[in-house]
């Protein structure tokens, strides 16, 4: 009997990920019991966003490890980084985003990088041109990926200068304007 070790090191990292993002859930949902009564239109919007960002990024992180394919929109033959926003927006929301990460970054609100919440996207120029590249935004600098050929939906820090050099900015998907 064989040992997947990636697989191993795989569960393990998203059981690391997931108490990360549930130790920021539980943090805001601590700061937002003591803001806002319960009934109140900020309070129920606030709960509303933290349940929607849960969705996506636990969604997205169902993908960690599908292999790259340029045009690719399927688990099963692989994902390119489009693809993959696509399709972890259409499973987590119903939302339909546009193909491409360029049409992408046309959609929702423009947020400035200090505002990023889970569940943004995140924009880079990685092919000499602006929004070549999407990813979905984790918390704690971090986000979520479907790399480049050779690579896997992999997550990585914003903090890393090759990132930090490329960052293009930031969309918020508001669910009423992608379906």
């Amino acid at each position: 009997m064989l040992i997947n070790v990636s697989r191993i090191l795989r569960n393990a990292k998203l059981v690391l990920v997931a108490a990360c993002l549930q130790t920021c859930v539980i943090n805001a949902s601590i700061a937002a019991d003591t803001t806002f009564p319960e009934s109140s239109t900020a309070y129920l919007k606030l709960q509303e966003l933290k349940q929607r960002a849960s969705d996506l990024t636990v969604k997205a992180m169902d993908f960690i490890g599908i292999h790259y394919k340029r045009g690719g929109n399927t688990p099963e033959n692989g994902l390119d980084c489009s693809g993959f926003v696509r399709l972890v927006f259409k499973d987590a929301l119903g939302a339909e985003l546009p193909r491409t990460s360029a049409e992408i970054s046309r959609v929702g609100e423009k947020i400035e990088q200090k505002d990023l919440q889970p569940g943004d996207l995140v924009f880079y120029n990685t092919l000499r041109r602006g929004f070549s590249h999407v990813g979905i935004y984790l918390g704690d600098n971090k986000f979520i990926h479907s790399p480049s050929a050779g690579g896997q939906v992999r997550i990585e820090s914003m903090d890393l200068a090759y990132w930090k050099k490329r960052f293009n900015g930031a969309r918020r998907i508001n669910e009423d304007e992608a379906k």
